[in-house]
């Protein structure tokens, strides 16, 4: 499984729409995602301050589009891979979308449910 950031209104629209279509593909051509070890750092690079946010669960074999691990960029550490979804997310890829909050320190942590898996 791998693991997308979103907005509660973004997902809501995704859901009526089909798939989840966000401005990163567009702006660079793929849907950016993390796995269950590095979510906290997008998390806390783009969404500081954020309590909107949930957290897709996303099984890349229910993909209609291809996924490629690729070198993370700054302000990620070097040698860091993360999953890019080359096209929209379809709906049905989604097996699970939870509430991603901040923790009372402000920053993010992989929800209990999936930190036992």
């Amino acid at each position: 499984m791998i693991l997308h950031i979103c907005s509660r209104d973004e997902w809501e629209a995704a859901e009526q729409e089909g798939a989840l279509v966000p401005a990163s593909l567009d702006e660079v051509g793929f849907v950016h995602c993390s796995d269950f070890g590095t979510v906290h750092l997008p998390a806390e690079a783009v969404f500081a301050g954020r309590d909107d946010l949930l957290l897709l669960v996303i099984d890349p074999a229910a993909l209609d589009a291809p996924v490629r691990w690729e070198a993370g960029v700054p302000p990620h550490p070097a040698g860091i891979w993360f999953p890019h979804v080359y096209g929209p997310v379809n709906v049905g890829a989604v097996v699970a979308a939870m509430e991603f909050p901040r923790t009372a320190e402000g920053g993010f942590r992989l929800p209990k449910e999936l930190a036992e898996l």
